[in-house]
């Protein structure tokens, strides 16, 4: 097989515009981060980032995504990252740009800058991404977190029975400042309690009156239903937004890219070599589309019964395939389990549960959490840092 063509200088810049400072809000190439972005004849890049401070503990997640967005490109064979610190005027610079970006991004997403959001696609219906969903959304607010889930599967929403979520969304009345801002009235989430934390879910079927009802929407309709649910919902201050994506590489998939350039996939299949095909086609779509792609999960991976017998029903291997192939980990593998499926229709996640595919979707949870995906370090020093530019420029007026 040909080796993979190495990315220009161009495309390394495409991939950083996917790195966001989760405090400023911006990407690090617009913010001026970055120094040089090269490559050469073998594949090896180097990057040069400057730092408001090289003591920022921010470091260390940049160092995290621009490894996991460039490093895992095709055609990319080695990495390497130096760190150098900002003048007082390209200190002030990236602030002043920081704060015109702010002002210019105001209404065009309610989701908060420092959550973690997660597209959870699969490219094809029937590999059970929404019950990944959910259920990972459930064990993430087990262990404490607050989630939202967005249902961007327009015409095949579940989400709501799933979750055992039902009633209607609604709008909220303004806050103050919004009021005095002039913003539009906002839907307020349904919102869930498990365990120590909460979900709170926008879906279209917490919107029509009837489940069964078909919406005969075409790809414009629905990529502004998926704007609406991110620019007109309340959501809170959330460790994570899980994406519920519809099947395919299509309207709704690229319209996600271009509205939240952040978004990070995890990509669902099942051992079945046919999935897993279909499964890579949504993984060349999240890199031609510069998103970070954070790992794959095989569901249906086996089915044991009660004397014991493992069968594989469809087939085996497909899910590490797939993650070997587009360079990323295999973040869990989940068993055939009846318990999923009861869990789902009676609106009880099985990662609540006792049980095999419990005790993975539980893992799949920590692995997010901990691993894959943790939540976005608050305490960055560019925080700091912009507080105290704005508390010199109130002092000024």
């Amino acid at each position: 097989m040909p080796s993979a063509p190495h990315p220009t200088s161009d495309d390394l810049l495409g991939l950083l515009r996917g790195v966001v400072d989760p405090e400023l809000g911006s990407d690090v190439v617009d913010l001026g981060m970055i120094r040089s972005a090269v490559i050469d004849a073998d594949g090896a890049v180097d990057i040069t980032v400057a730092l408001t401070t090289l003591g920022c503990p921010l470091q260390a997640q940049l160092r995290k995504d621009i490894r996991a967005r460039v490093g895992g490109a095709p055609g990319v064979t080695h990495l390497d990252i130096d760190w150098v610190e900002m003048t007082d005027e390209e200190r002030s610079a990236t602030m002043a740009k920081a704060r015109w970006n702010a002002a210019q991004r105001a209404g065009d997403t309610a989701v908060p800058t420092t959550t973690r959001v997660l597209a959870v696609a699969s490219g094809k219906g029937g590999v059970g991404k929404s019950s990944i969903t959910v259920n990972l959304a459930a064990g993430l607010a087990a262990r404490g977190y607050a989630v939202g889930v967005l249902d961007a599967d327009i015409g095949g929403f579940s989400v709501p029975r799933m979750l055992g979520v039902d009633g209607r969304l609604a709008g909220r009345e303004a806050t103050a400042d919004e009021t005095a801002e002039g913003a539009s009235p906002k839907i307020a989430p349904q919102v869930k309690t498990i365990g120590a934390g909460y979900v709170e879910v926008v879906s279209m079927g917490l919107l029509v009156d009837d489940e069964s009802e078909a919406l005969l929407w075409r790809g414009q309709l629905l990529n502004r239903a998926l704007q609406h649910f991110l620019e007109d919902v309340a959501w809170g201050q959330l460790d994570y937004l899980l994406i519920d994506m519809p099947p395919g590489t299509a309207d709704v998939q690229m319209g996600l890219a271009r509205m939240l350039p952040r978004t990070e996939m995890v990509l669902v299949t099942t051992p079945a070599q046919a999935a897993q095909r279909v499964a890579a086609r949504a993984a060349d779509l999240a890199r031609k589309t510069y998103l970070r792609i954070a790992g794959v999960v095989e569901n249906m991976s086996a089915f044991t019964c009660d004397h014991g017998e493992t069968y594989e029903l469809f087939g085996a291997g497909g899910g590490q395939a797939l993650a070997d192939e587009i360079g990323v980990p295999l973040l869990a593998s989940i068993p055939i389990e009846s318990s999923v499926v009861t869990g789902g229709d009676l609106g009880q996640p099985a990662v609540l549960g006792t049980g095999p595919a419990a005790d993975a979707l539980r893992e799949l949870a920590r692995v997010i959490a901990e691993e894959a995906a943790p939540p976005l370090d608050l305490a960055s020093c560019s925080a700091r840092l912009l507080a105290h530019v704005e508390e010199a420029l109130a002092a000024h007026d």
